[in-house]
């Protein structure tokens, strides 16, 4: 192995209380919407692609209206989240640390374009990692999207460290070995290895 790529939410933070805040500010002044957004529904939609995220929850909207609404959403999310920030799960800056001095570390997600963006920004943590890729950016599939870092990278063996069954499907896609984090928010049907908590990468690698 030379290289370990991560899923962002539910592998290296929880930012769902930061998130809630932002798209309930802006749900309060849409008269269209009805009622706010829980934290169960979003945990319900880790890993999903925006416009999944978007028919989700707000299915009465027309295409055009969910549009518009997510774009309002999503920038006053990364403003939200440059300033507060999520919450790291224990121990990850320490062990990426130590993973940075043996393995090149790499982040894909399903998020918007600037998203990894405002997690650098807040936490501190760009100068572990060699390179990122998104939907957001690409509009690919985050399979694709792995392949592509795989690529522009030249990495020979990576594994991909996420939390939901779209990660493994990613993994699959792109025929690199899986590690389920247990402590994120969605189940697997299969993995190569699990992981219980964020710093038992370390006795794994």
């Amino acid at each position: 192995m030379d290289s370990v790529i991560f899923d962002l939410d539910g592998t290296l933070w929880d930012p769902i209380d930061t998130v809630l805040n932002a798209w309930n500010s802006v749900i309060r002044n849409n008269n269209q919407i009805i009622s706010q957004l829980t934290r169960k529904d979003f945990e319900g939609t880790m890993g999903l692609q925006m416009n999944e995220i978007s028919r989700k929850f707000f299915p009465a909207l027309s295409y055009t209206e969910r549009q518009q609404l997510v774009k309002v959403c999503c920038e006053l999310e990364q403003s939200f989240l440059e300033k507060h920030g999520g919450v790291l799960y224990p121990n990850v800056e320490n062990v990426l640390k130590e993973l940075s001095q043996k393995y090149k570390l790499y982040i894909v997600s399903n998020c918007q374009d600037g998203y990894i963006e405002s997690f650098y920004k807040y936490h501190k943590l760009e100068k572990y990692f060699m390179d990122f890729e998104s939907h957001g950016r690409t509009a690919l599939s985050k399979g694709e999207n792995i392949k592509l870092v795989i690529d522009r990278n030249n990495l020979l063996n990576p594994v991909y460290v996420g939390d939901t069954e779209g990660d493994l499907n990613a993994a699959r896609f792109a025929k690199i070995p899986f590690i389920f984090a247990k402590y994120g928010f969605g189940q697997v049907s299969q993995y190569d290895n699990e992981i219980e908590s964020f710093d038992e990468l370390l006795s794994i690698f």
